[in-house]
């Protein structure tokens, strides 16, 4: 059976946010950001795995959108535990490329059928 990169990266990059929030709460103590990057973070996953068992087409494209609406809001937490200078630039710069890979990804597998919404307005 093949190997599905998007499953594979979102689990390794849910994993990373977790010890991202461990690192924080116990090194930084900061609790209020490093929580919404946990539970946006580990969700981007939760909901790739939950599309494999969708029981429509739309159900797989509504779970992918969540996803990849998940990764924005990571990325976004990201962003601002870097400029309130929580992270090093290094550990900022690792992550978010990261992150930016998944959002690529999940925006690669969505524009299809995006470019086809009545709700695309361009």
């Amino acid at each position: 059976m093949k190997e599905n990169i998007l499953l594979v990266k979102s689990k390794g990059f849910a994993l990373r946010i977790i010890r991202l929030y461990t690192y924080l709460n116990k090194e930084k103590n900061e609790t209020v950001l490093s929580k919404q990057l946990l539970r946006s973070g580990t969700s981007i996953g939760a909901n790739i795995r939950e599309a494999q068992r969708a029981q429509s087409e739309a159900d797989f494209y509504a779970k992918l959108f969540v996803s990849l609406k998940e990764a924005d809001e990571s990325a976004y937490w990201l962003e601002l535990l870097h400029d309130s200078q929580l992270l090093t630039p290094e550990q900022f710069d690792s992550i978010y490329a990261d992150c930016t890979e998944l959002i690529k990804l999940l925006v690669s597998i969505t524009h299809k059928k995006f470019a086809n919404s009545p709700l695309n307005n361009t």
